[in-house]
């Protein structure tokens, strides 16, 4: 078993709470927030040595990339990224969505590329569908271009929350946020622009919420 500091554990803690409530880990800057720390230098320090004790692991250039490996520390059922699982292994059944043709419902029999077959406890609840993702506006959620999202499909979300949503004729991964009538979606990258969505001004409709991710290691 791993042995923590108080102050480890506390970050580790806060690490679970945040993929359980949102499916994704706090960036280094949020925990500084929420700990009360002058930096982000110092979120970054503490979660080094996690690193170190094995607890987690970084992905470099990512302020999200932070993945939980000690499976006693694990309460939500989203591991993080994770390499494609061995086909012995595999008994979920999930169509690969491609591009979405304009108007059409994203499961269209012309949208699937593929059918993957996945351990269903590698997410934290269970997927209808995996989206390979394009482009990279999720980057420091570490959604990277080329991912498969694991997708629950779903037609409301909380506010924090990364789903699937319909714009006209455009599909988009981003993070929801609700404020009296307007919709945001955000992306997590400060190269990207916020799409804000007024009611009765654009099309829109949630495709679902992003429950994990599987990243096909070279």
């Amino acid at each position: 078993m791993i042995k923590l500091t108080a102050r480890q554990e506390q970050i580790l803690k806060l690490i679970q709470d945040a993929i359980e409530n949102t499916g994704f880990p706090p960036t280094r800057a949020e925990i500084a927030q929420i700990l009360g720390f002058r930096s982000a230098n110092a979120a970054e320090e503490h979660l080094q040595a996690l690193a170190r004790k094995g607890a987690i692991e970084i992905s470099p250039g990512t302020s999200r990339g932070i993945r939980l490996v000690d499976a006693s520390h694990d309460r939500s059922g989203l591991r993080g990224i994770i390499p494609a699982p061995h086909p012995a292994v595999m008994h979920l059944s999930l169509p690969l969505v491609g591009r979405v043709a304009a108007g059409s419902p994203i499961l269209a029999q012309e949208h699937i590329d593929a059918t993957y077959s996945v351990d269903p406890s590698l997410f934290r609840s269970r997927p209808d569908y995996l989206l390979k993702v394009r482009g990279m506006s999720m980057r420091d959620a570490g959604i990277m271009d080329g991912d498969l999202l694991a997708v629950k499909k779903a037609d409301s979300a909380k506010n924090g929350e990364i789903v699937v949503a319909r714009l006209g004729d455009d599909v988009t991964v981003k993070r929801y946020k609700k404020s009296g009538s307007v919709i945001e979606l955000l992306p997590e990258n400060p190269d990207f622009e916020t799409i804000r969505v007024h009611p009765g001004r654009e099309e829109f409709a949630l495709e679902g919420l992003a429950v994990g991710l599987l990243r096909a290691w070279s």
